[in-house]
């Protein structure tokens, strides 16, 4: 019965998955490029870190629902409205990371590399970021895989997901639906992990290796 349904719904299960995959994984990655400049900041000046990871963990602790509520005033019931607010989430767990992965660098190197005669900038885009690859990865796959699950609570706001598929499948009782739904999302969670894991590997080789 899982296969009929499965191949009679099958176009309209792509699409949700589709919309899907755009809601949970545009998120982290515009997170990641709000993440970066931040980190930066914060791992140059101390001062900057605790007020700025005091807001982001505030941001975290608003449960999804009522975000997307209190932005359909400005964004109304919009994909924008999912994206913005999963983006938010998403500084919680980036930033941490960005700035840890930069302060782990060894001095040694930083100093190796001014020694060298790499000014801050370039030694920065060069030396520290590419050392820093592997814990910035590790937040970015955690915000993935948590942005692809929190995509199908905007379907309660009436945004196109695999959310779908829980609430109708709720509706009708018809447990088929809400099976499907989740094995979806967690092949997809785990589909993006794979991924990152292989850009890791790319980017850091010498990790790979050892």
């Amino acid at each position: 019965m899982m296969w009929s349904w499965i191949a009679a719904n099958g176009a309209q299960i792509w699409q949700l998955t589709w919309s899907n995959i755009i809601l949970g994984v545009i998120p982290p990655l515009i997170g990641l490029a709000i993440s970066l400049p931040l980190g930066i900041i914060a791992a140059r000046w101390r001062w900057f870190y605790p007020p700025t990871l005091t807001v982001v963990n505030v941001i975290y602790a608003i449960p999804a629902l009522a975000l997307f509520i209190a932005l359909i005033p400005a964004l109304g019931l919009t994909d924008t409205n999912v994206i913005v607010a999963l983006t938010l989430f998403s500084l919680c767990v980036i930033v941490p990371n960005v700035v840890a992965g930069l302060r782990a660098v060894p001095d040694p190197v930083r100093q190796a590399a001014t020694a060298m005669g790499y000014g801050g900038l370039r030694r920065l885009v060069t030396v520290e970021l590419p050392l820093a690859i592997p814990v910035i990865i590790a937040g970015l796959r955690v915000a993935v895989v948590s942005s692809i699950s929190l995509a199908t609570v905007g379907q309660l706001i009436g945004v196109s997901s695999l959310g779908y598929l829980f609430i109708d499948g709720l509706q009708r009782s018809f447990p088929t639906e809400i099976y499907v739904g989740i094995v979806l999302i967690v092949i997809l969670a785990v589909a993006c992990d794979l991924v990152l894991v292989g850009i890791r590997r790319l980017l850091t080789p010498w990790v790979a290796r050892s």
